[in-house]
């Protein structure tokens, strides 16, 4: 039995997955199906530790793909005004999402932690309840649901479309890692088959770009816990 993975069905109203290009404007497109890094941030809402990291395998998608365009009204701090954006959103989406978590390397103080069998049964319980944190599908407007499921279990509505091809979007972030204080966003080739996508690792992508020099700022979650009950014994004291 597999103990680090998870599978489950994501669904909402609206969903929007921007291209980085049109953010420039102000006016958001949405790609047409779910980045790796959406995955991978709805994946640790359900559920997130730092001695673990999310791996997403692949995607079903269930639904028709279909966008609607909405008039967004956002305020202008340079003026104290009002400003009419242009939003284009999935809508009515459904995926159906196969993740497994590995353990971060880059925290050996957190070894002690690195307990499968626990992790695992944390994540289905979590997963059961609906997640731990609120889920998104892409922007906070975007409120979405998760159910556990088979990944088998659900038919995509492109089971019978051979292959379409997505061409090169946004895959992932590579975020700042002691030896490597830069944020790095990696892009990748996107093929559906039979309504699946198949996700390379973040680490495999061939194109990457590297966004800005970033601090690397590990979780210090033993030392704070620590603090806390010095504390707390300090009080009863």
């Amino acid at each position: 039995m597999i103990y680090n993975k998870i599978t489950y069905k994501v669904f909402g109203k609206n969903a929007m997955f921007a291209d980085p290009i049109t953010k420039l404007g102000g006016e958001l497109c949405t790609y047409q199906v779910p980045t790796y890094e959406a995955l991978r941030g709805i994946t640790e809402a359900i559920y997130w530790k730092p001695s673990i990291e999310w791996i997403i395998d692949r995607v079903k998608i269930v639904k028709p793909i279909q966008t609607e365009s909405k008039n967004i009204k956002l305020r202008n701090i340079n003026n104290n005004g009002v400003d009419l954006y242009r939003y284009t959103y999935l809508y009515d989406v459904e995926y159906v999402v196969e993740a497994h978590f590995e353990w971060n390397n880059d925290r050996p103080d957190l070894e002690q932690d690195f307990n499968e069998y626990k992790h695992s049964n944390i994540a289905k319980r979590y997963l059961k309840k609906g997640g731990k944190r609120d889920i998104f599908l892409g922007k906070r407007e975007c409120v979405a649901y998760v159910q556990e499921c088979d990944f088998d279990g659900t038919e995509s509505y492109y089971k019978d479309r051979r292959e379409i091809d997505f061409g090169i979007m946004f895959h992932s972030f590579n975020y700042p890692k002691k030896d490597n204080g830069k944020l790095i966003a990696n892009l990748s080739h996107i093929v559906m088959k039979n309504g699946i996508i198949e996700f390379e690792r973040p680490q495999d992508c061939k194109t990457s770009r590297v966004v800005r020099e970033m601090e690397y700022v590990p979780t210090r979650l033993g030392e704070d816990f620590v603090d806390r009950q010095i504390l707390q014994e300090e009080v009863k004291a």
